[in-house]
């Protein structure tokens, strides 16, 4: 039987358009299958044992709510799972992933977890975490609330996960991003602002992103963080082009990426389509391994992890030329074109539907390859532009809740694409109707105008279309 939920469009919190946004807030090395429904939430929980603070030690109960999209597809997203983590003293950058069933299992068989990875708690999921399915609250479509009972006295914080992994506390002003306090040289809020200062400083947008980064850190460290992001990115996709298996979740998803990836490797070098079959073999491969929990980098999200990858491997392996430094620029430019959608929109499936995942993810690494292909500031503008626009309404449906149907096939979509995009963009000359900046709030108001079951709630589209296997 199909949940009823409100239809009417959820309020949202409004976006911070002076807020300086870092490379670090756009790729995070963490876990699958989700970065809002499982690493948010695991950051969320890890957050407020953190704030106990000396009161861990009296803590004797643990009890967490889920609400909205959090609780309609919690279950296949792996939310449970990242809330036991969680509380347990793990976060996504740290858990190992294959650790991290036999850790919840143990927490399940004996009714017990190590709050903060040093307390012993009771802690019964289905007396201790609810599902609350009918419930939304007015702040974002992805909430939960935390109660801890410390000292015979309990403390209640509400969390809202709200895209790519970030998490604001009720009563927070913004995200968890680093130093918001800081003035960047380079401050931009739109499009526009990139092309002015571009064109006033003679500067590449890859460049600026970078002149803003020296704020939070030496450039060194952030050359190092950009590189590891690259590591750990061809390295989902190496192991996804290896592990072979079904996928967890009950739909008896058959991983394709390895037989994919054989098959190529066995097919004559003169088919000119051949390139593309790579790119689809590099997006899978991820996505496959973020829909097994496996490590990832959120890319800007969990559910389109695999198309910034699959379209740097792309350049790597088949662009004369390829070198770290382009690589370095590639997410630099696309890290500031997905700063963008998160001031002025969101990159939430929960509020935008799938075209603020895939489609931003498409946006991003079209501008990004623009870059290194040699594009001007006009033309990766350009291109981004063209990777969103034809993304524009995509909806957010996952049959069973799961990151898998629709969600693997479409990160290879997103990168055939983004590369498509690109080229349009490279050639003309940077001159065109709709702008960037138009397409993004185009974006935001087919979001807020979007029915709440096609976003990420598996209450329309495929998810009831489809009959589950």
């Amino acid at each position: 039987m199909q949940t009823e939920i409100d239809d009417a469009p959820l309020r949202r919190a409004s976006p911070k358009l002076d807020v300086p946004i870092s490379v670090v807030d756009l790729f995070t090395i963490g876990i699958g299958p989700s970065s809002s429904h499982t690493v948010g939430p695991m950051r969320a929980v890890y957050r407020f044992v953190e704030r106990l603070g000396p009161g861990i030690e009296t803590t004797t109960r643990i009890m967490v709510e889920l609400f909205g999209s959090l609780a309609l597809t919690g279950k296949g997203h792996a939310t449970d799972t990242a809330v036991l983590l969680g509380l347990s003293g793990w976060k996504p950058e740290t858990i190992d992933p294959d650790q991290a069933p036999m850790i919840v299992e143990r927490i399940r068989n004996s009714g017990t977890l190590l709050l903060g990875g040093t307390v012993p708690i009771r802690f019964h999921e289905a007396d201790d975490l609810t599902f609350r399915q009918r419930e939304f609250l007015p702040r974002h479509a992805n909430a939960m609330r935390i109660s801890a009972l410390t000292a015979g006295q309990w403390h209640t914080e509400t969390y809202y996960s709200v895209g790519g992994g970030a998490v604001i506390r009720d009563g927070e002003e913004a995200a968890e991003q680093p130093s918001h306090n800081l003035n960047v040289p380079y401050p931009f809020a739109s499009a526009a602002d990139l092309l002015a200062i571009g064109r006033a400083q003679g500067l590449f947008i890859g460049d600026i992103m970078l002149a803003n980064e020296r704020i939070w850190r030496d450039e060194d460290e952030t050359f190092t963080f950009l590189d590891d992001v690259r590591e750990a990115m061809l390295a989902s996709i190496e192991r996804g082009c290896l592990t072979t298996g079904i996928l967890p979740g009950g739909l008896n998803v058959r991983r394709r990426a390895p037989a994919l990836h054989q098959a190529l490797l066995g097919e004559a070098s003169d088919d000119p389509m051949r390139g593309m079959d790579w790119v689809s073999v590099f997006a899978i491969a991820v996505n496959e391994e973020n829909a097994a929990g496996k490590r990832i980098v959120t890319a800007p999200t969990n559910g389109a992890a695999g198309v910034i990858p699959a379209v740097l491997k792309y350049y790597e392996t088949f662009v004369p030329g390829a070198s770290r430094a382009g690589a370095r620029n590639f997410l630099l430019t696309a890290a500031a074109i997905g700063a963008l959608y998160k001031k002025r929109a969101s990159i939430s499936a929960a509020e935008m539907g799938c075209q603020g995942e895939i489609g931003v993810a498409c946006s991003m690494a079209a501008g990004a390859f623009a870059a290194v292909l040699g594009g001007s500031n006009a033309q990766i503008e350009n291109a981004a532009e063209i990777g969103m626009e034809h993304n524009l309404g995509l909806t957010c449906d996952p049959i069973k809740g799961l990151v898998q149907i629709p969600c693997i096939e479409r990160n290879s979509m997103g990168a055939v694409k983004a590369i498509n995009a690109a080229r349009m963009a490279l050639k003309g000359d940077g001159e065109h109707i709709v702008s960037l900046d138009a397409v993004i709030e185009t974006m935001r108001q087919t979001g807020e105008d979007m029915r709440n079951k096609y976003k990420e709630t598996s209450l329309g589209g495929l998810a009831v279309n489809v009959i589950e296997c």
